[in-house]
């Protein structure tokens, strides 16, 4: 760049000294040589937007033609004079550095006296000889001229371009080639034409605006479309399609690089669905802007950021696996002031997975699928950043395809709900029932829930799941209650649904539609559920409480809460982890537990159920500790509703005798 740019600024300054000035505007031309001089500057300035492969557009500047024309019509003095003009004001708009400004100037100049020599020697006229009028025999002589100007000019560029990127100097020549030659070559011929026309005056230059325009205006239009069909609408990022260009791109380039790369970082903001679903969609997309603003921002300069759709977003990193860890930190941490939405300030979490060439994958499908399974494994491990590792392989893959498998058992309706007995362990009747989910897989058999529950609370599919239980429960229970048999339904849910504030609405719909009390329902939360956001789950409690819903605490004993804050959050029902029940006729320890704990639930006006009661010694001890509902294989099954309404059958004819015995 130096040597260009001293040959440059050397030969500017001998041209503007040793041009014949006085004998350049010759009578007759001087408005064609100053249109034609407008003509360049405002070309340089307004290049036409090529599209490349991608939708990634370049710019072509239209100047050269008319440039091509001065150094027929004006001479070199002109010529070189109104290119410096122009190159230096359109790097004083794009705001370039001084170096690059005058690397610029310079090769532009060095181009335009090559392409002066050229003319000379082919058209038998002197380097410095004061213009003629330029006739139909000059033409080829002309053309030649502006092929030698913007070969070395294209040259010159490709060079440095090579310099910086390490790439060979034909594949910079080679890739420009391909797209800029039939363009090159049709303005070329404007070139000829206006320098040709010049002699009739600036009327008939104007004529040559017409096309030059409409290849501006034709190249934007494409460009425009180009940019939505590879861009996302609501954030301008690209879109999946342009991520694909971008990483072969990037893997291309870094064939032959030491360090490996590219990385591929890609994000998924937690729970954003609640969000949605909870604030409206236009709060959702103001977040996704303000995300894919702060992704920008934070990614080096040389990365892409896409939004791939929903609330992913991938970014392509030029570096191997310690750049791609610190982008993918640095991601991260974009996030962690709250975004302010209307009079909200949100947090907003995300996973990240990532995957590096060449040791994750050494082309673009292979490191997407890479990529997406070290998501999938930071999601699912709750972690915030996950590299990826062949490991995850064999279990992530399996568990996709299950979660996959899942989808496609809520759609085709595979599953179905079983029902726990809960029972009154002072007189044996049961009083309630647990709605638990079953997948029967056509292939796979029975799949417990503990495979496939936590791919649902993960992935979203939760959110159907429940939708599903909860719709064929009360359906079930109205049955039931037809029959004349006053059961309770308990129905679990997960963390996430505490966070739903649109949760209440939807139990009191499904609740309307099987003509269901509410008060005859019962929602199961775990400790861990309520205290991972005790705010919203403190909302979406009393709010359901307020529609006569009952809750209960599941598992109690495993998490953190005390008896004093459930009683706040005003719950109805106590379930006693499994772990204590089963175990208190031979450890003491949990015997004390199980006692204070059913004692104080009883004082704080609280039913209580003890789950995992699996033989009659340990019903006999729980019958003794006052008032307790029980549940486990000993007192029943889960089983079909066939099966639970025979079971309430007998019990109302068993009630029915006991009753007229007694009259």
């Amino acid at each position: 760049m130096t040597a260009v740019s001293a040959l440059g600024v050397s030969c500017i300054v001998f041209i503007l000294i040793s041009a014949p000035w006085s004998s350049t505007f010759v009578p007759g031309a001087t408005w064609a040589i100053v249109f034609l001089a407008i003509a360049a500057i405002v070309g340089e300035m307004r290049p036409i937007r090529l599209l490349r492969a991608g939708a990634e557009t370049r710019t072509l500047s239209t100047s050269a033609p008319f440039v091509l024309a001065l150094i027929a019509v004006a001479g070199i003095g002109a010529a070189v004079a109104v290119q410096v003009i122009a190159s230096i004001g359109d790097d004083i708009r794009q705001r370039r550095s001084p170096l690059k400004s005058l690397f610029n100037t310079s090769q532009y100049a060095v181009s335009l006296i090559v392409g002066r020599l050229v003319y000379s020697g082919l058209a038998g006229v002197g380097f410095f000889e004061t213009p003629t009028p330029v006739g139909a025999g000059h033409l080829g002589a002309l053309l030649v001229a502006g092929i030698a100007m913007v070969g070395l000019n294209w040259g010159l560029v490709s060079g440095v371009v090579s310099l910086v990127t390490s790439q060979p100097l034909w594949v910079s020549l080679w890739h420009d080639a391909r797209e800029y030659l039939a363009t090159i070559a049709v303005l070329l011929s404007v070139g000829g034409i206006a320098a040709i026309i010049a002699a009739q005056g600036i009327g008939a230059l104007t004529l040559l605006a017409a096309p030059v325009i409409a290849a501006h205006l034709f190249a934007a239009a494409a460009a425009r479309h180009a940019h939505a069909a590879t861009h996302d609408a609501l954030t301008g990022l690209g879109n999946r399609g342009k991520l694909y260009y971008d990483l072969g791109r990037a893997l291309e380039e870094a064939k032959d690089s030491v360090a490996g790369g590219p990385g591929l970082v890609m994000l998924d903001l937690d729970h954003f669905k609640d969000i949605n679903d909870t604030l409206g969609h236009p709060v959702g997309d103001t977040i996704l802007r303000q995300v894919g603003e702060r992704l920008v921002a934070a990614a080096p300069k040389d990365a892409s950021v896409h939004r791939l759709g929903g609330d992913e977003f991938a970014v392509v990193v030029h570096g191997g696996l310690s750049d791609s860890r610190l982008v993918a930190r640095d991601l991260l941490a974009s996030l962690d002031t709250a975004i302010p939405v209307e009079n909200l300030e949100l947090v907003v979490r995300a996973s990240v997975g990532v995957a590096v060439a060449p040791v994750h994958g050494t082309d673009g499908e292979t490191l997407m699928k890479n990529v997406d399974i070290a998501l999938y494994h930071a999601k699912l491990e709750r972690d915030r950043i996950s590299m990826y590792s062949p490991k995850f392989d064999v279990n992530t893959v399996e568990r996709l395809r299950l979660l996959s498998e899942l989808r496609a058992a809520l759609d085709a309706r595979q599953l179905h709900v079983v029902y726990q007995p809960q029972v009154d362990l002072k007189n044996g009747r049961t009083v309630g029932v647990e709605a638990l989910v079953r997948w029967r897989h056509p292939v796979r058999g029975l799949v417990v829930p503990d495979e496939f529950i936590p791919l649902a609370e993960n992935s979203g599919l939760i959110f159907p799941l429940t939708d599903f239980v909860l719709d064929t429960a009360l359906g079930q229970l109205a049955i039931w209650r037809a029959q004349g048999y006053e059961v309770r339904m308990a129905v679990n849910l997960s963390a996430r649904h505490l966070s739903d504030l649109g949760l209440p609405d939807q139990v009191a719909d499904i609740a309307a539609r099987h003509n269901v009390p509410l008060s005859s329902l019962v929602l199961e939360v775990t400790e861990t559920a309520i205290l991972s956001d005790p705010i919203r789950a403190d909302a979406v409690i009393k709010t359901l409480r307020g529609l006569g819903v009952e809750i209960s605490i599941d598992d109690y004993g495993t998490g953190n809460a005390s008896l004093s804050y459930l009683k706040r959050l005003e719950i109805d029902e106590l379930k006693i982890d499994r772990s204590f029940v089963s175990n208190i006729r031979i450890d003491d320890h949990d015997l004390i537990i199980v006692k204070s704990t059913i004692g104080l639930a009883l004082a704080l006006g609280l039913r209580v159920v003890a789950e995992g009661i699996e033989d009659g010694p340990t019903t006999a001890a729980l019958r003794e500790l006052g008032g307790v509902l029980g549940q486990g294989y000993h007192l029943g099954r889960p089983g079909p509703p066939e099966q639970i309404g025979a079971r309430l059958a007998d019990e109302h004819r068993a009630g029915a005798r006991a009753k007229a015995a007694s009259e």
